[in-house]
């Protein structure tokens, strides 16, 4: 969701930045899904071209322009369960300049490119009516400046490399013969899960202004996406040297960030199979030892697609039940693996030791999503502050429900998303709560 304004009795504008800052001091923050502005920032490195030092023979970024010019950038974030576009206007210090009434240009269409692993074409083509929407606010003689960049996420990955490869190809044909838009092949690619989970924190502290701040300063981050969860926030030097080495094929636990003068230590990891598509089929496959699931809505009948794997999801004939579910899926993260580390989340890998740069926590994407149709957060706020034991409120309110009770209770659900509307809730609490050991 795009940032919203209102006034101030000052006149000045109330901006998402200060929203959050107005929010910093408690424990858990509920953000809407923000794009990867990181992205933008390593395309446009900082030049304050009104200075002196514009007329240097220093090397500028691919939007350097005259003093006081406006620069764009075209963002595509290619996720399981759909694509987006975020466009972004800056002025000539980097700061974000509003396009129209809104901070940014946001469209979304579904599916994600990876419904059509079989048509790597079609798949490309299903960005053209984002790219059009794009072009429709860059003018047009500022689109050969402006750099286009395609972040894929879990959904693209799950595909495995060939296909992913093949995908992003078509993508990069297209940017190529129709955009307009600066483009380069390394400029579309496959982000690791801890890439994602490193530019959400950049981006969350970006905008509340923390970057160059120490560590304790900064704020943490748990995105749920479609296919994956990950989790990012800054720990102290001295237990980024205590970081156990990962398995082989993973990423490192700790990535070294040196961001306006500061040097970061943040402890990311990326849980595949857990976002919230994906831990769907987590938690039926959990809980099918009867034939049935004990997280539907009564009354529904069906099975859940996955994949290349489809999932008994009908209902038990008592619906669902609340403490069946939470059971399923507390055995679906595998809480109760063994832990080798120091001190683990979920499934033995190691949490990062907490510390004071996981005390303001955020959480976005599917979390704002299901809180805002289950009722407890406003979906035109720009931030609403959240206790994890909303989710479980709202899991138990809806575990009672018949499918039929429930598209009655939840309008702003879609028709397919309702049977799951206790499974994702459940499953966000107890992700919260026993996964990460919040409370």
């Amino acid at each position: 969701m795009r940032p919203r304004y209102s006034a101030l009795p000052n006149g000045r504008q109330d901006t998402l930045a200060d929203r959050l800052h107005r929010y910093r001091g408690v424990l858990l923050l509920l953000l809407a899904p923000l794009a990867l502005v990181s992205l933008v920032l390593l395309l446009m490195p900082r030049s304050p071209a009104a200075s002196s030092s514009a007329s240097s023979s220093r090397r500028t970024g691919p939007l350097d322009a005259a003093a006081g010019a406006k620069r764009y950038a075209v963002i595509f974030d290619a996720g399981s369960s759909g694509s987006r576009v975020h466009v972004f206007c800056f002025d000539a210090n980097l700061d974000l300049v509003n396009i129209g009434s809104e901070i940014e240009l946001f469209v979304q269409k579904k599916p994600g490119l990876s419904a059509y692993a079989s048509d790597p074409r079609e798949a490309a083509e299903s960005l053209v009516p984002l790219l059009d929407e794009a072009k429709r606010v860059v003018p047009a003689e500022l689109r050969d400046q402006t750099p286009v960049r395609v972040g894929a996420t879990a959904g693209l990955r799950n595909l495995g490399a060939q296909k992913s490869e093949e995908i992003l190809q078509a993508v990069r044909d297209l940017l190529r013969d129709k955009s307009s838009f600066k483009n380069q092949a390394d400029w579309v690619t496959v982000l690791d899960g801890s890439q994602e989970g490193a530019y959400e924190w950049v981006t969350i502290n970006y905008l509340l202004g923390n970057l160059g701040k120490t560590y304790a300063d900064t704020v943490g981050v748990v995105d749920l996406g479609g296919g994956s969860v990950q989790m990012a926030y800054a720990i102290a030097e001295k237990d980024a040297e205590k970081a156990p080495k990962p398995s082989d094929g993973e990423d490192s636990y700790v990535k070294k960030l040196f961001l306006k003068g500061t040097t970061y230590y943040l402890y990311v990891h990326s849980y595949l199979h857990y976002g919230l598509l994906a831990a769907r089929a987590e938690v039926l496959k959990a809980g099918n030892g009867n034939g049935y699931s004990n997280c539907m809505l009564e009354g529904y009948q069906g099975q859940y697609k996955y994949g290349d794997e489809t999932f008994e999801a009908s209902a038990s004939p008592s619906g669902a039940s609340y403490s069946k579910c939470k059971d399923d899926a507390v055995k679906a993260l595998k809480v109760d693996e063994a832990c080798t580390h120091m001190k683990c989340s979920f499934g033995g890998i190691w949490n990062g030791g907490g510390g004071a740069g996981q005390k303001n926590l955020f959480v976005a994407s599917f979390f704002f999503d299901r809180a805002a149709e289950a009722g407890f957060v406003n979906p035109k706020a720009a931030v609403a502050k959240v206790k994890p034991s909303d989710f479980e409120q709202a899991a138990k309110r809806a575990c009672k429900l018949s499918v039929k009770d429930a598209e009655a209770a939840y309008p702003g659900v879609q028709k397919d998303n309702i049977p799951y509307v206790c499974l994702d809730l459940v499953y966000q609490y107890t992700l919260l709560v026993d996964g990460f050991g919040m409370v």
